[in-house]
């Protein structure tokens, strides 16, 4: 249910989500990527760790073929549920206040990509980082949010160029290649890759928002 007195401004907001940033917004609002937090890759450092170390700890272990679970394995998998847990929690937070600082600002629409994410989790080199990105979570969040609000979501079609569209002349680079992070283009607009597709969500999501 909407809010009652809940004024919205009249400007919009284009999302990109990537692996660099998690969001990269239209207002110049860019949201970093927790995974690269040290407290995470401290985590992350600690669960392989613990991974390698049970992985040892089932091999000594084993007797006629059979894995024999030890109080000392017992002890580190509920250790390594615990990191677990941890990471779930920081990740899920942080798409928590991202979400949360997006809505504040009172944007008329949120315009957002249509990502292909388990097109993308096939790709060997980005499977993780995209998993523990959490897009879908991320949509799921401000999906609701933007309902409680009455803020419209748009989402753009998954097939729109939003990264390879020129901001300002409107000509696409068809061989833009995922290692150029800054677009140039022969009208002489030089930009950020992932700030001008924010900019083109935006204006994708204007021709939708009345």
């Amino acid at each position: 249910m909407n809010e009652c007195n809940y004024q919205l401004n009249n400007e919009g907001i284009g999302i990109d989500l990537g692996v660099k940033d998690l969001a990269v917004c239209s207002d110049n609002s860019i949201y970093k990527n927790i995974n690269k937090s040290q407290t995470v890759k401290k985590l992350e450092k600690q669960k392989r760790r613990l991974q390698r170390s049970i992985s040892r700890s089932y091999e000594m272990n084993k007797k006629k073929g059979k894995y024999c679970k030890t109080n000392n394995v017992i002890k580190k998998e509920k250790l390594l549920l615990k990191v677990n847990h941890r990471l779930t929690n920081i990740r899920k937070n942080y798409l928590h206040q991202t979400t949360t600082d997006i809505i504040n600002r009172k944007p008329r629409f949120v315009c957002i990509e249509d990502l292909n994410v388990s097109g993308m989790m096939k790709n060997k080199h980005l499977s993780k980082a995209v998993q523990n990105q959490g897009f879908y979570e991320f949509h799921r969040q401000l999906e609701y949010k933007c309902q409680a609000k009455g803020i419209k979501i748009i989402v753009a079609d998954r097939f729109y160029p939003s990264s390879k569209l020129c901001s300002c002349c409107g000509n696409i680079k068809k061989n833009l290649r995922l290692s150029e992070r800054i677009y140039k283009c022969g009208c002489g607009n030089v930009i950020d890759r992932d700030f001008q597709a924010a900019l083109n969500l935006k204006a994708y999501g204007e021709q939708f928002a009345s």
